[in-house]
Order: C-alpha cells, then structure tokens, then sequence
C-alpha cells in the first residue's frame, strides 16, 4: 500500500522560499470536520463533494487530533513505538479524515493548496480530485488546485495516517501527535527568490536568483535583475545587530516583500566566523511545543520563545529536530538569533537494532532523504538568521547523507554543513558533538583529541571548528558544570560553543496531575519523564537552569580592583554604548548607596566612587549593566549583566553573657525557653515552640540527575533514605553534649555525630561530624533536618545567596542580598518532583517564630512536605502540605552536574565523607 512506499510524496509542485505576497490567499485554518479511524483501510468516499459528514466531530486546523479528545498522545525518546520493519507499519494505524468546506471568492483563478506540516502521511482531494500525498511532517508541501477549483462551494478533504514508512525517518526525543498541526493555505503566489547578501571588508554584495526585478530602497537598488550583483554601503546583519532591509520583489502577477540581511558565514583556520570575525554560539535547543496545541505553537508563544532567549542572553538555536514553522525564523531574523536549521530526519531507534536496516544508509530511502533537504533549503534560504543547514540529528552514517550534503553544497555554498552523528565528519564543515565531558571538550579546544582511522578525515577534521550541537542536559533541577563548560569555549579560539538540550519541559496540560509526560496516557511503550528536560518550565515560566545559563552568557564581564571595576566587553558585533551601568553598595543586604558609572563605549577600567560610610556589617557592592533605552526585544533597565565582590566583611557577631546552665526539669533539661529530652538530648521545644529535631540528615529527594547517573541506586542500595540514630552519651556541664551514631542498616559505615549545645540568651549548636569507615561514593548531603508546627513559619526573610536556588555548581545566578518569600515560593514546581529550593551561602533566616545564624554560613530549605514524600511524588499534586513544616540546614549537598545525559559532576563538587562541622545559633525573632 502506498503507506509503505519509500517515495516521498506525488503530485506536488516543486519546493519553494516561504515569502510574503500580496497575490490573493485564503486562510483554510479554523473549524474542520472531523472522523477518526482505528486503521488505514477505510473506504475514501468521505472525498467525494456530496458526502455527508453531519456525524462527525469539529477540530481546530491546525491541531494534533490527540489533544482534542480522539485517541491519546504517547512519548518515546529512542524507540519506534511500532516494530522496526521498515517500511512495514502496523495495521493498528490511526487515520484521521479531515472535509473543509470554503466559497472561492468572485473572479479567482488557479492557486495552490499549501500545506505547512503535517504528521505523518497526508493524501489530498480537492472536490473529489485526488492531489496527491505527501511526507515529511514538519515541512511544506504544494499541490495545483486551479485545475479543480469550482465557483462558490469547494470541498477539501485530508486524509492523515499516523504510521507510514516516512515514520522511520521521524523517531525525534518527543511526544508522537499525529495531526495538521501548521497552517493551511490557498494561495495564487507562484513566486520564487533567492536573495544573495553577502558582507565583507566593511561592503555588502546583493544579488538574487529568481525572476522578476529586486528593488531596495533604503540602499537606492531598483530594478536589479537576475544574476546581476550590486557592491554597497550597508550595515551588517548580525545576532546582536540584527539590521534589515526591506526589499521588493516585483513579478508580473505579484510583488513580494523580504527583509535583508547582509552577512558572511566563513570558517578560517578552524575558527567559525561570522562577517570576519570569530563567532561563538550562546545556544539552546528548541523543539516546537506548547503545553495544550502540542507542535501547533501560536505565533504569540514562537514570539515569547525569541524574546525569552534574547533576555537571557541566548544568541542562537538550533531547531532540533526539524524546520520549525516559518514564523520562527522570521523573529529570528528581526530580533536576532544564530540558527542551525536541521533537516526533519532522526532515525535514532535503529540504534536498538545495531542500525540493521538504518534508512540513512538504505538507498531506497535515499529519494526521500534528499527531498527532505531540498524542501528544507528551499523553504528556508533568505533567512540571514540561517547560518548552518544542519543534514538531521542521530540517523547513524550512511550513503544517503553523501546525497544530501552533495546537493546542498552545490544548491548553497554560503552556509556550512552541519551534522553529528557521524564522528568521522566526512560530510559536514564543522566537527560537532553532544554531551562531551569537560576533559574532552578541552581536548579538542587544544587539538588533542582521540584521532580518527583514516588519516585523511582525521586531518581534516581537526582543520574544522568545534560545537556541542547538545550538552548541559537541563532535565530537573540543573543543569551543573555550565560556567566550566563556558569558560573552555572562551579559552579556546576553536570551540565556537554550543546548544544547551533543550528549551522548554514537553508537559502536556492534563487534569489530574497538571502536568503529563510519558507513561500518563497508559501508554505500553514509553521513557517516562525523559521529554521534561527543559530550560523553562511548560507554561515558559524560566526555571533556575535559565537564570544560570543568562549569567554564563553575560555578554559583559566585571573584574573589581582596589578603587575600580574593570568592565570587560563580551559582545562579538557590539560596544556597549547601549547599556548603562549602576553600582549599588549594601549592609547585611539593605541598599545604603547607589552611583552611576561612567564606562566607555569600548569597555575598560572605571574608577569607583567612595564606597565607605553607612552601618556596620557585610558590606557588598554589585555592578548592574542595563538597557539604557528601549530595544525591540527588552524595555530600558532590563538587567543584561551583573558583578559583585566583597567590600567588608561581617561584623563580629555580638554574643550575651554566658547563661545558666541547662536545668532538669522531670524528664528534660531547659535553659531560656528551650527543651531537650534528658534521655536522648534531643531538642524538643525551641523558645516555647514545638520541634523536632534537628539530627544529622545524610539524605535528599533523588534529583533527575541522580536517579539517571546511577547515585540514587547506590545511595539507596547503601541505605541512605533509611538512616538509624543510636545515643551513647547525654552529658551536661558548660552545656549539654549529645554523643551519637548515625548509620544504615546491613553495613558498617556509619557517622560520628557529636551535638554541643550552650545556650546564652540564644541557642548555639556545634555539630562535629566524623566518617566511620570508608565511604567509596559521594553522599547526597550533610546536615540535619528538624519539623516546627504548621504555622509556625509562613513567610522567611534570609541574608545570603538569592533569590533562587543553588547548590555547589548551580546557582550562577544568585548574588548576595537580603530576600524574603512565603514557604510556598520557596519551592521549584519542576514538573517531576525531586530536591529543589534550597538556598545557599546564608548568613541567617528569620523564619518568623525564630531566626537561624549559620557560623558563618549554610544552606537552607523549607517545605510543608517531608524529603521522604518529596521523593516518592511522582507530579505536583501528589505534595500535599501537611501539619508539619521541615526546616533543613546544610553544609553541603553532592552536586548536580547533567548525568540525565552527559557527565556528572565534575570532581570538585563530589560531596564525599568527610570530617565537617556545622555551627548553627538559633534566636528568638
């Protein structure tokens, strides 16, 4: 059947630029009728004109039909959710039947039905005409519809199949949604252009191929023709200085409008460059997705998307895995981001199979490859945005890429090919990897790789520019290790950077559990929460990954001297004459000063005013860059970059005289509103309140990356979630000591854990902390955990590292201050719950009934839940507050790193066993 053929389509017209015309067009989105089919093998009468569909349903076009009621989603990261058997599907094949009824307008003549993606295999009638049919899911396809175009009524009638042999060309890290899920259009554009606007040493070189004459204004070009080049003064088309033209096309039946950008993509000495200078790519990767429409994303929420990068200092995409829809890379365009765009080819699930079979080396598949590429190109081939034609992601290596590189190097020579999955990089222009280790990532900065078999490709490839086309996996909390990985592609000029996986959780709103990801629609097949492994959250809310990744990608640097800032201009394209910059000195967090500073254009050393005089205490100053006016894609004062360093240090903290020894009273020993039972020393009531705890806590809910890289096996294998507490000694005299051993069942490591108490108007904790045994992996924390009543503590005011989350190599983006927030705000909503919210560095925290000071300094968490139901929820609604609230205080935690795929940690944030001491005073507020 013709769902199991290998061509790509038939009866379309030839691939075409996606332009702005003003020929006539009719928009066919909106309200279509609807019939869903079990499989393939339903009778096609529903084409005919005369049909009556009165018993179907309505759908939205464009949508995928799962996410309006018929059938279900699924989501699978590697493997086919059908068996490998190409082109072979199954017969369980859901079909969708899509009948548009529209009126022609008065006077209209031909036209072409253009379809902007549609999943997997659609077929086409137009008044019981038959079109065609076609694959490739996230590109457009054309078909001739004058011939068959009636006066007033017209029928248009679709036919979607959701399995077919294109399917094993799709198998793309994301939730299978079948369905018209891009625009559908009528049109009577027939044009083609394509726009050559090259720069170099300071001029820009226009010309087209094409028909019809090419005018723009603003340079004075009118009536250029075909082939015909004109040399000009322009200003370049760059990420950071998105300048554009507009321009006409003009042809006899219609005029076409384009922005042009002039610029040059070249790779000289291994070092990509953009406009002869060297370019590095602050990126992420963006699938299409919106939390309701799946791929069917609003043209408001692709604007959302740009303007979330630009405010975090993100400089380019990478468009994993296919052509997104044409609108994206318009804002691209306009507002200025680098673009890899990347063919809709992923065939990663033969990786199951040892690649037996794998398409991209199937010279049957070899025509439906290439057209993949074609469509792709042509489609998008005037964008300035468009730096790199990517050949497809995880297909393996085969004979067919030959075929697409080929054609697109003849079609295209200005723009480098990119593609990974093939290390020998025999058809690609740069050498790209995903989720390098540090180390290795070195290594190739400094020429030093792992050298290929073939002598010939080695050398090559080492004459090529190196990208992490996916690194720093943002799954959960994390990513870990991003200022490491920045700092290598800074420090050497081959490393042109890279594209953090990925942009946004894949979370489809769902009733019962806010947010679903595999597995939650009873799929038998599935990869669970691996599709939740985003930068920001599914509602675009920027989670702690964002704000860490927005300050790696500062492109502005501060460097503090006795006296002055040294401001250090990041930009590649830019000065700074756009920003403005604010110093702001404060004491334990409150703002006693502000200054304006004065920096030139170029960067460079800036003298500082007098920063002395005001209260006592931690003295900070913190250096802001902002937007001094308005742009396109931020208001004036939008925070672009920030510094601080440490102008004092802490005031010595003032002490009472020393307090009556605790006294025993019946069963427990007191002192100044504090309670302890005189049994086991343990704290139970603490200035009148009800508590419990604290006691030394070696556990946390597993995060994502612990549970992927193995540590949360190991740690439960050891016992860790199920600590035994043992007294040896209660003894009093200057104070009260607490002797005891902490340990797992069924092993012989344990920890020594000594409490000293003193209690001088405040309660002073001193906790020693002593590994009994060899501990052979990193521990998931150090320190205790306590529970004071519900009520007690609503809201919590702290001096130290915020406002966000950070643990030893997250939280880039938190800085020294005073911040307050209610417990609820305190947590992370990471879709799939795990260990969140803890605050770093704090010096105290007034938690309302009580105020905590670290000597010097700790960690603090605050949830309504306790770390044991953290870690058993599975979604959001299953952490229920309950009548406790657990206060955790920390010396450390292991880690975070982005072992959900990649490297753990590095080394130096390992949390191994070790001696440690925590000191802890506790106050009345």
């Amino acid at each position: 059947m013709d769902l199991e053929t290998f061509t790509p389509g038939s009866g379309r017209l030839e691939p075409r630029a996606a332009l702005r015309s003003d020929a006539p067009a009719l928009d066919l989105n909106g309200t279509w009728r609807f019939r869903l089919s079990p499989t393939a093998d339903v009778p096609a009468d529903f084409a005919d004109p005369g049909y009556d569909d009165s018993s179907w349903d309505d759908l939205p076009v464009p949508a995928h039909w799962v996410l309006h009621g018929h059938g279900a989603p699924a989501y699978t990261n590697v493997r086919y959710p059908i068996p490998v058997d190409p082109p072979h599907v199954p017969n369980e094949n859901p079909t969708g039947d899509h009948r548009r009824v529209f009126d022609l307008p008065d006077g209209w003549t031909g036209g072409r039905l253009r379809f902007e993606g549609s999943d997997s295999f659609t077929r086409v009638w137009l008044n019981g005409h038959e079109l065609g049919f076609s694959t490739g899911s996230r590109l457009p396809v054309e078909y001739d519809a004058g011939p068959h175009l009636r006066p007033g009524r017209n029928v248009l009638a679709v036919r979607v199949h959701q399995w077919s042999a294109a399917t094993y060309l799709e198998d793309q890290d994301m939730w299978w949604l079948p369905g018209i899920f891009r625009d559908v259009t009528l049109t009577r554009s027939s044009a083609d252009v394509f726009v050559h606007a090259a720069y170099q040493d300071g001029r820009g070189r226009l010309s087209f191929d094409g028909s019809g004459t090419l005018s723009v204004p603003e340079l004075g070009v009118t009536g250029l023709r075909p082939g015909e080049e004109v040399t000009l003064d322009v200003e370049p088309w760059t990420a950071e200085t998105p300048r554009l033209y507009d321009a006409e096309l003009t042809l006899p039946e219609e005029t076409v409008r384009l922005r042009v950008g002039f610029r040059t993509i070249s790779i000289e000495d291994g070092v990509l460059l953009a406009n002869g200078r060297p370019l590095l790519l602050k990126g992420v990767n963006r699938h299409e997705f919106h939390p309701e429409h799946g791929r069917a994303v609003p043209y408001e929420t692709m604007r959302e998307d740009v303007l979330l990068m630009k405010r975090h200092n993100v400089n380019a995409v990478r468009t994993s895995h296919y052509p997104p829809h044409p609108a994206f890379l318009d804002l691209c365009d306009e507002l200025g981001l680098w673009v890899i765009d990347e063919c809709d080819l992923e065939t990663h699930g033969f990786g199951e199979v040892g690649w037996r079979g794998n398409p991209t080396d199937d010279p049957r598949y070899a025509d439906a490859l290439l057209d993949r590429m074609r469509r792709m190109v042509e489609r998008d081939k005037n964008h300035p945005s468009v730096i790199m034609w990517s050949l497809g992601n995880e297909a393996g290596v085969g004979r067919n890429l030959a075929v697409m590189a080929d054609w697109t190097r003849e079609r295209d020579p200005s723009r480098p090919l990119h593609y990974e999955g093939d290390r020998s990089c025999a058809h690609t222009d740069v050498y790209s990897r995903m989720y390098a280790t540090h180390a290795e990532v070195e290594a190739i900065g400094r020429g030093e790789e792992d050298p290929l078999d073939d002598a010939e490709l080695d050398a090559r490839r080492r004459r090529m520019p190196f990208l992490q086309c996916e690194y720093a996996h943002a799954m959960g909390n994390g990513p870990g290790g991003l200022a490491e990985y920045q700092e290598l592609f800074e420090r050497y000029p081959r490393l042109a950077g890279g594209f953090v996986w990925e942009w946004i959780d894949h979370g489809l709103v769902h009733p019962e559990l806010g947010y679903a990801y595999g597995g939650d629609y009873g799929e038998p097949l599935h990869d669970g929460n691996f599709v939740i492994d985003g930068l920001v959250f599914p509602d675009r809310t920027p989670s702690p990954g964002l704000l860490d990744l927005k300050k790696v990608f500062e492109p502005v640097r501060f460097a503090f001297g006795d006296g002055f800032v040294r401001v250090v201009n990041g930009h590649g394209f830019a000065d700074l004459s756009h920003l403005e910059f604010v110093a702001t000195v404060t004491v334990e967090g409150a703002t006693v000063a502000e200054h304006r500073l004065e920096v030139p254009a170029a960067g460079g050393e800036c003298k500082l005013p007098d920063l002395t005089g005001g209260p006592d205490g931690e003295r900070w100053l913190t250096v802001r860059a902002v937007l001094a006016g308005d742009l396109p894609w931020a208001p004036a004062g939008h925070e672009v970059a920030w510094g601080q360093t440490r102008l004092a240090g802490p005031a010595t903290p003032s002490r009472g005289p020393a307090g009556p020894a605790f006294v025993r009273d019946g069963g427990e020993l007191t002192a100044g509103g504090c309670a302890f039972d005189a049994a086991t020393g343990r704290l139970t009531r603490l200035f009148g309140l009800d508590v419990e705890g604290p006691r030394l806590d070696l556990w946390r809910a597993p995060t994502d990356n612990d549970r992927y890289g193995g540590l949360e096996g190991r740690w439960r294998a050891l016992g860790l979630h199920r600590l035994t507490h043992r007294v040896d000694d209660v003894a009093t005299g200057d104070g009260l000591t607490v002797r005891t051993r902490v340990a797992p069942a069924a092993t012989d490591l344990g920890m020594w854990a000594t409490y000293r108490w003193t209690f001088d108007g405040g309660l002073r904790l001193e906790l020693d902390i002593e590994p009994d045994g060899e501990w052979p992996d990193p521990i998931p924390a150090i320190g205790v955990t306590m529970s004071l009543p519900g009520d007690a503590v609503e809201r919590v005011t702290w001096f130290g590292q915020g406002p966000g989350e950070a643990y030893q190599d997250t939280g880039l983006a938190t800085r020294i201050g005073r911040w307050s927030a209610t417990v609820e705000e305190l947590q992370i909503p990471y879709v799939m719950p795990q260990e969140n919210g803890r605050r770093a560095g704090v010096r105290w925290a007034d938690l309302g009934a009580f105020r905590v000071s670290g000597e010097p300094e700790y960690g603090l968490s605050v949830r309504r839940w306790s770390t044991d139901e953290l870690a058993e929820a599975r979604h959001l609604p299953d952490l229920v507050p309950g009548e406790r609230v657990h206060l955790h205080l920390d010396l450390a935690q292991q880690g975070i790193g982005t072992a959900t795929c990649g490297p753990g940690p590095l080394p130096v944030y390992d949390l191994m066993a070790r001696p440690a001491t925590l000191r802890l005073r506790f106050d009345p507020s």
